[in-house]
Parts: structure tokens; C-alpha cells; sequence
């Protein structure tokens, strides 16, 4: 009997997860809470959002969804998951307590530490006044560069690398004092820079076993040279050319074997999506962090080069059969180039403005265009968020994805667009 899935977020990682899922031909009905304009081309769109889980809960109840798929961090982080499973419902994504290994960077740096997963040496900070001491300190000795983090969820913007003690201090104000963050700055990570090129990988796990993606590299900082204050994600490519088998072996024998072996000896059974960030110097990767939930624009490069049916790996994830599963990918290389709004990413960007041009850019050969802010009024197209679309471009190799990608977005025009025109230049 054909399936009927419910995907519960709004960004690009979910229209692409949607866009996946609807070339499964398990697939009977797909709905998107809440989604997007381009979500609700290929699927139907619920008024519920992601963090309404007595609404998410009653949907499905009512609907009798047979899977939901959790894209965005909040809901795991509250408990979503135990929740749903509660009621008896099969549902993707780890438990609260298996989540905090992205909700508290406290959590997963001890655990880190404890479990031998090579990671930055830290501090934990309770105070603005602790914090300032510390930074003051590391000034005072070095001329590097000084990491603070948010404890709780940020957006993917609670990470501050600071150059010198001036941006230390505005780091702290704003995590700490102004609580711009919200709770999430209660308590702040303070550690060196690590040196090294940033890769991410992704995860599938069954709380047993897991299945590794391909290497892929986010691009945060707002603008070209990685300069600017950080983001959700500017643009991806997939995957990473200089991230060798040597690479790979590493990050499974040194960091996910025991990390996961960790959750599972104090009862935090990993079962979802688990996403390490990680640096790589000469001495082999080490964890920047670790995140429970599909990445942000990482999805959208990572979902055309998959080749297995997702559907069926989401499933095998659930019920504890991830191992007799063959993930497969496609050959070749994804490049994602994300256009935000104007403004992108402090808070008072502008919406509302009209998107043309979505049509003609997807007529170019190996180019996707995934919807994030994005809605439609009175019949038009229109801006919602700060990061607005994901253009995508396929191809053999990453020259060419990246051209595709580029290709896309010159079709593309709304009022104040930004992107970058730089995304996967360094691992050409």
C-alpha cells in the first residue's frame, strides 16, 4: 500500500527533500507543514508550523500518516519525535534526548571529549563577564582567531569567530547581553580557531547502524571570501574533490563510530539524520560540531545526486533496517548557489518582493530551483524569508555544476537579491 508522509518545515532542505521523496514510487500523498510556494507545486501544503506539535500531531492522527519526516532543528530539540511515537506513530528523526546533541553544544562537546572524538579544546561560559575575562586573556597571549558559540539553537548564526578583542566584545553583547539568541545564549562555548577547510558529511542512522554520505562544503559567511557575518548557508557543493578515501576512514572510525557508540551507552539511541561539521587540518578532521537533522543548503546538493529511493531509506531508518539497505548515489557533482534578500542576515531584511524568471532558469539543462522564502500573493511569486531560493546546478563535473548553478541564477531577478559568486571556487 502506497504511503502517506508527512514532511513538517519551510525551507529549501524540505522543498528538496519533497522533491526527492515525490520520485518514490512508494509514495501515495505528500504534505509539507507548512512548506513553501515551490513545496506546494509537487505536494500539498498544510497551515501548521513546525513548531505547532499538538497541530502537526492532531494532522497526522487525523490523516493517518504513515511517516513524518522532520526537517528543522526546533521540533526535535522539543521533543517531536517521543511525542509522535507515543501515539504510535512512525516518525524520522531522533528523540529529544538524542537531539541535544545539536541543541547543546555543551552536551556534544563533553560527550566529545569524553568519547575521544577529536574536537577543539573548550571552555564553558555562564557569564557575559566570564566570557569578556577569557577573551581578554586569549588577546592578551595571541593574535588568533577566538570561537564563540551559542550553547542553544541559533539558526545556524549562534557561531562568532572573532579576529580581535573589539569583536569578542560584540560577540558576547549580543549572545550574552541582548540575548539576540534568545535562551540559546544562557551559557557560550569559548575555544581556539581550528585551522583547516571546512567539509560536512551527513549521516542515515537506525540507532544501530549507519550508511555515510559524500563529502559536501557549506559556504556560511554572508559574502565572497568568506567575509561577513555567518548565515544559515550561502551555497554547497557535493562532493568535496581534495576529501580522500584516507578522509572518509577517518571520520568513521575516529568520529562517528564513537560518537554514536556514546548516545547508545547512555541511552540516546541515534536514529534520523546526524550532520558533523567538520575542519580538516594535516593531522585529520576534527568536529566543528554536530547537528541532528538534514543540512541547509547541504539538502539541496545532496538530494540529486542521490540515486536510492529515499522513501525506503527513511523507512529502513525507522524500523531499525538501515543495514540492508545499498544507499547508491549518482555520479558527478551538485552545486547549490542560495539568493537571499536584501538586508540577509539581520533580521529586518525585506520581503514581499517579486520573483521572475524561476521558469526560464529551469529550462537549462542539470539545473533545479528549490524554493525556501517564498510565497504566493494576489497570483505573484513574492519574497518571505532572508534566504530565498537555492538554485542547483548538475553535472559531471563541479566546473560545470558550478556553471549551471551560476547559469540558473542569471535567470533569476527579484528586487535586492544578493548571492555569492563564489561558492565552491576553492575546491575547484
Amino acid at each position: 500500500m502506497k504511503k502517506r508522509v508527512l514532511l513538517v518545515g519551510s525551507g529549501g532542505r524540505e522543498h528538496a527533500l519533497a522533491w526527492k521523496l515525490c520520485q518514490s514510487p512508494e509514495l501515495g500523498k505528500l504534505y509539507v507543514a507548512p512548506g513553501n510556494a515551490g513545496t506546494n507545486k509537487i505536494a500539498s501544503n498544510v497551515p501548521i508550523e513546525a513548531i505547532d506539535i499538538p497541530g502537526l500531531l492532531k494532522f497526522a492522527l487525523k490523516e493517518k500518516i504513515d511517516l513524518t519526516v522532520v526537517g528543522p532543528d526546533d521540533p526535535l530539540a522539543n521533543g517531536i519525535v517521543d511525542i509522535f511515537q507515543a501515539y504510535g506513530l512512525h516518525i524520522f528523526g531522533p528523540t529529544q534526548a538524542a537531539a541535544q546533541i545539536e541543541a547543546s553544544k555543551v552536551f556534544s562537546k563533553r560527550l566529545m571529549r569524553s568519547s575521544g572524538v577529536p574536537t577543539a579544546p573548550f571552555k564553558v561560559i555562564g557569564s557575559s563577564t566570564g566570557a569578556l575575562v577569557l577573551a581578554r586573556k586569549h588577546f592578551r597571549k595571541s593574535d588568533e582567531s577566538f570561537v564563540l558559540k551559542a550553547d542553544g539553537l541559533a539558526l545556524g548564526k549562534g557561531v562568532y569567530i572573532c579576529k580581535n578583542l573589539t569583536e569578542a566584545r560584540t560577540a558576547i553583547d549580543e549572545i550574552m547581553i541582548r540575548r539576540i539568541h534568545g535562551s540559546a545564549g544562557n551559557r557560550v562555548i569559548a575555544e581556539d580557531f581550528a585551522e583547516g577547510l571546512e567539509v560536512t558529511t551527513h549521516v542515515f542512522c537506525d540507532g544501530k547502524s549507519y550508511k555515510l554520505f559524500p563529502s559536501a562544503q557549506d559556504h556560511k559567511p554572508i559574502f565572497n571570501g568568506d567575509e561577513g557575518p555567518n548565515t544559515g548557508g550561502m551555497g554547497a557543493i557535493a562532493p568535496v574533490p581534495w576529501f580522500t578515501i584516507d578522509h572518509k576512514k577517518f571520520v568513521e572510525q575516529r568520529i562517528l563510530d564513537p560518537i554514536l557508540h556514546a548516545l547508545r551507552e547512555i541511552g540516546r539511541p541515534f536514529v534520523g539524520l546526524l550532520y558533523p561539521g567538520l575542519k580538516v587540518p594535516s593531522e585529520g578532521p576534527v568536529v566543528l560540531e554536530f547537528n541532528a537533522r538534514f543540512g541547509d543548503p547541504e539538502t539541496q546538493v545532496y538530494m540529486p545526486l542521490l540515486k536510492t529511493d529515499l522513501l525506503e531509506i527513511f523507512e529502513a531508518c525507522v524500523n531499525g533496517q538501515l543495514h540492508k539497505i545499498n544507499v547508491e548515489w549518482n555520479p558527478g557533482f551538485a552545486a547549490c548557489i542560495v539568493m537571499a534578500s536584501v538586508g540577509y542576515p539581520a533580521p529586518d531584511y525585506k520581503k514581499g518582493m517579486v520573483i521572475t524568471g524561476i521558469d526560464r532558469a529551469e529550462t537549462l539543462p542539470g539545473v533545479v530551483v528549490f524554493h525556501a522564502g517564498t510565497k504566493y500573493v494576489d497570483g505573484k511569486l513574492v519574497t518571505s524569508g532572508g534566504r530565498v531560493l537555492g538554485v542547483t546546478g548538475i553535472g559531471l563535473t563541479l566546473y560545470e555544476a558550478i556553471n549551471r548553478a551560476y547559469n540558473g541564477v542569471e535567470c533569476i531577478h527579484f528586487e535586492g537579491m544578493q548571492y555569492r559568486r563564489d561558492i565552491g571556487v576553492k575546491s575547484l
